[in-house]
């Protein structure tokens, strides 16, 4: 499988570009990004979906009806649609997660904002994302974009995501430091 080329020069940015400008001249930027959010929180969400996603046996017409289906049920854009088709039609798929993020970065710059990564054991309420926000909000000293993903295997907690800083309060890290710290009392 081809690498993911996550560059500046690499294939998700090239793609992300591409759609941020045809985006940008539609007038549609806030939509797009928000119908490639909830992309990606589908994609995070389901194993079946990130499998389509990555399955060489799957043709580019199947993989193709089934997002068409799949976006279409969601409510999706068309701008978004027809963006998706083209990337199926590509056999690119296996990098829609990558051009998802690197067109919410593009879009962020923009803004001024800084873009934080929070990975939860479980989906947040909206009450939850709106008190991780105002946190990073306050620590950050500006705007931040919340880029929230769900990881099941840590088990509890957090992990957060700031430029290079990280903060990883997930049960599974906090298990593992115990675990260790065990084994070298025994």
């Amino acid at each position: 499988m081809a690498a993911r080329g996550n560059g500046p020069g690499g294939l998700a940015a090239r793609y992300a570009a591409a759609l941020f400008d045809l985006a940008d001249e539609k007038k549609e930027l806030d939509s797009v990004a928000a119908d490639l959010s909830a992309l990606k929180s589908m994609i995070s969400e389901s194993e079946a979906l990130d499998r389509l996603l990555r399955s060489p046996v799957l043709s580019r017409e199947e993989q193709g009806r089934a997002m068409s289906a799949l976006l279409e049920k969601a409510g999706t854009g068309d701008l978004v649609r027809r963006f998706v088709g083209l990337v199926a039609e590509n056999r690119r798929l296996f990098v829609l997660a990558d051009m998802i993020d690197a067109y919410l970065a593009q879009l962020a710059s923009r803004r001024g904002e800084v873009t934080a990564q929070v990975t939860s054991a479980h989906p947040l309420s909206d009450a939850q994302q709106q008190a991780v926000t105002e946190a990073l909000r306050r620590v950050v000293g500006g705007k931040v974009a919340v880029d929230l993903s769900v990881d099941r295997s840590l088990i509890g907690g957090l992990i957060v995501k700031v430029g290079s800083r990280m903060i990883d309060s997930s049960l599974r890290t906090k298990l593992q430091r115990l675990q260790i710290a065990m084994k070298g009392v025994g």
